[in-house]
């Protein structure tokens, strides 16, 4: 019986569900929301005009964008009871601290427990509004100073770098973390979208699933790379020193972080946008010798490509954070902030025509057996 069951470790190669929001050509590196590509978003596009796209499945009018966008910024508040959950555990990691928070406000919000499309609807658009306020006010509590209240005025990205640097961002910088939004808000069935959808098959809240969403994200294994590549860039130093690095890396048999992905065989599409936000403004930062680094990481990393092992989005991404001056542990909920749009999507296909996710694990333990008294028993050692 065993040897006629195909397992796929990690699930993968499964398909599991049809869905209508993002299209990934692995092998080509293709990438697209809806039907349209991630370059031609990333290039004209905002982050609250992709939401809409994502959630709503068409690109808005005007009317309807200023529509989407007054209610985010109509829901950009926390209640006070919030507040106090971060001070009690600003010691802790962001993530930890936002996924806390984001339970808390399912217990506090009355709305919160609406299972049904137009209360996911209602929630998801207010927690893409409340997730980077709670990381603002951690990052702000967590240093001794008070949270920053939210401005109105501001489009999405640039009022969370408002609310955590505590100074109004230039015009290129707000672009630059709105495209940065874009390219992670949506990916197909990874790990945290998929532990979503698993948590709505239970006919649990929309609160509960973007739980199960952060804590699957926490995990480096999904979320770190971003951290990992900055940690490299600081252990290479300069970019004389990086062809060595791969090469001690690659006879030891180790990864080189920032290179390969479960889907992409050739360079993700989403690379080429964080690369040249990267150089620009390690130039206008008078540092550009982070993009010279990450380069010869690239031209040492070329005779692998035929491996799958090229570029991925959070090679870069690491860079321009700490370029902002935002600390290595903010990383990871940064992502969170741009895949929240993806994440309310993912529950909602799963709410339309839900089914409990129940996959099966092939069993390989011992036969059946008698039960043995506790006299009868030997040690296992």
């Amino acid at each position: 019986m065993t040897d006629q069951v195909k397992i796929n470790r990690g699930l993968k190669g499964v398909y599991f569900e049809r869905s209508g929001v993002s299209h990934i050509d692995g092998a080509k590196g293709e990438l697209s929301y809806r039907g349209y590509s991630i370059h031609d978003l990333a290039t004209h596009s905002t982050f609250e005009e992709v939401a809409y796209l994502l959630i709503h499945g068409e690109l808005p009018n005007q009317q309807e964008l200023n529509a989407f966008e007054d209610n985010l910024k109509a829901a950009r508040e926390l209640p006070i009871a919030v507040y106090d959950v971060i001070r009690a555990a600003k010691d802790g990691h962001p993530m930890d601290v936002l996924r806390t928070a984001v339970s808390a406000l399912a217990a506090l919000e009355p709305t919160s427990q609406k299972v049904d499309e137009k209360g996911f609807l209602e929630n998801g658009i207010r927690l893409m509004s409340q997730v980077p306020m709670i990381i603002a006010a951690h990052h702000n509590i967590r240093n001794g100073r008070a949270p920053l209240a939210p401005d109105t005025e501001l489009s999405h990205a640039a009022n969370w770098l408002w609310m955590l640097k505590g100074e109004k961002p230039s015009q290129d910088t707000a672009r630059l973390a709105d495209v940065d939004f874009i390219l992670h808000a949506e990916h197909g069935s990874n790990a945290s979208s998929f532990a979503a959808r698993v948590t709505v098959g239970t006919e649990a809240n929309l609160h509960g699933a973007i739980v199960t969403a952060l804590s699957t994200l926490a995990g480096p294994a999904h979320g770190g790379a971003a951290e990992d590549v900055m940690k490299m860039v600081r252990e290479i130093g300069n970019a004389e020193n990086a062809a060595h690095y791969v090469k001690e890396k690659r006879a030891a048999r180790e990864a080189v972080t920032g290179f390969g992905h479960r889907v992409y065989r050739a360079e993700d599409p989403r690379a080429r946008h964080m690369r040249e936000g990267v150089k620009k403004l390690g130039e206008e930062m008078g540092a550009p010798e982070w993009y010279e680094i990450l380069q010869a990481v690239v031209e040492a990393m070329k005779p692998y490509s035929r491996h799958g092992l090229n570029v991925n989005v959070d090679f870069y991404s690491g860079v321009i954070y700490q370029l902002h001056g935002i600390p290595m542990d903010l990383y990871v909920p940064i992502f969170a902030i741009g895949r929240m749009p993806g994440w309310i999507i993912q529950c909602l296909e799963q709410l339309r025509g839900n089914i409990l996710i129940r996959p099966l694990t092939l069993y390989n333990g011992p036969d059946m057996r008698p039960y043995v008294g506790m006299a009868d028993r030997k040690g296992v050692n």
